[in-house]
């Protein structure tokens, strides 16, 4: 799906380091929660990033973290939390980081800092064989779309919705909010919802898992994102050492093989111009 280099990630990070999502304070007045580890709070029901497999968190952002907490000499916790308590908990200091595909948003960006490490879009997901196939968004006025509540996509249907399907004097979307992105699938394979939206990884893994009982509907990527790790405001030990992390995690071989493996991309300076949020 995607393509990368490592010179552009250790670039993306330097421009990052000193762009807006990096507002260093003068003094740290947090750090890391206990020795030798790394607490993290993640949604552990989102394939491929996060998900249970013979009882053990696994996935992309698993095996990230894996890698990246050995540069840094820690262990990762991985906590499993519904996504609606990930950003609570962490400004409640439950956690040091959150790694749970999160989108960078400007309204997060308000409340935690973000540190990014991937580039994702959404895509359209539908049963296969119904009579409904829509490729972009606005082909979802006056239809049923199902979606994991909180996510990044909604305000951008929402406002598709508003500013296209009622300004056109169409029916607006009907969007139905679930706790787990499986939960929006099981809807729609019953008939609860026509389509679901969701991160465009995830389409892919849920059409292999699923044997091809549903089908990724859009053809192009939707809404091109950033992915970013959460860190609480304020807490500059945590957020200085996994950004140095990932720039030494990057020069691995173990980073090249698993974003091979996952056919992933690592964001590029054009994409932090142009995607990252203002706030």
């Amino acid at each position: 799906m995607f393509n990368y280099t490592k010179k552009l990630m250790t670039r993306t990070l330097a421009v990052g380091v000193v762009g807006a999502v990096f507002s260093l304070s003068s003094m740290s007045v947090m750090a890391f929660k206990e020795p030798g580890k790394i607490i993290v709070g993640s949604d552990v029901t989102f394939f491929p990033y996060e998900y249970m497999e013979n009882n053990k968190p696994a996935g992309f952002d698993i095996e990230f973290l894996a890698g990246l907490s050995k540069v840094m000499g820690r262990k990762a916790e991985i906590i499993d939390t519904r996504w609606a308590n990930l950003i609570p908990g962490l400004r409640g200091n439950r956690f040091d980081i959150l790694a749970s595909a999160m989108y960078i948003t400007a309204d997060r960006l308000k409340v935690i800092d973000l540190v990014p490490y991937l580039k994702t879009g959404d895509s359209i997901l539908t049963v296969k064989g119904s009579g409904f196939q829509p490729k972009t968004p606005e082909e979802l006025c006056g239809h049923s779309i199902g979606s994991m509540a909180g996510t990044g996509w909604l305000q951008e249907l929402r406002k598709v919705s508003v500013e296209y399907c009622e300004a056109n004097g169409l029916e607006p979307m009907h969007i139905r909010e679930f706790p787990t992105d499986p939960q929006a699938t099981q809807a729609m394979l019953s008939g609860s919802v026509e389509a679901q939206m969701t991160d465009a990884a995830v389409a892919s893994g849920v059409v292999d898992k699923l044997r091809g009982r549903v089908v990724i509907s859009s053809d192009t990527l939707i809404y091109p994102v950033l992915n970013g790790f959460g860190i609480k405001k304020g807490n500059d030990e945590v957020k200085n050492a996994l950004v140095k992390g990932i720039e030494e995690y990057s020069k691995t071989p173990e980073y090249d093989a698993l974003l091979k493996k996952y056919n992933f991309q690592a964001p590029t300076v054009e994409d932090i111009k142009t995607i990252m949020p203002k706030i």
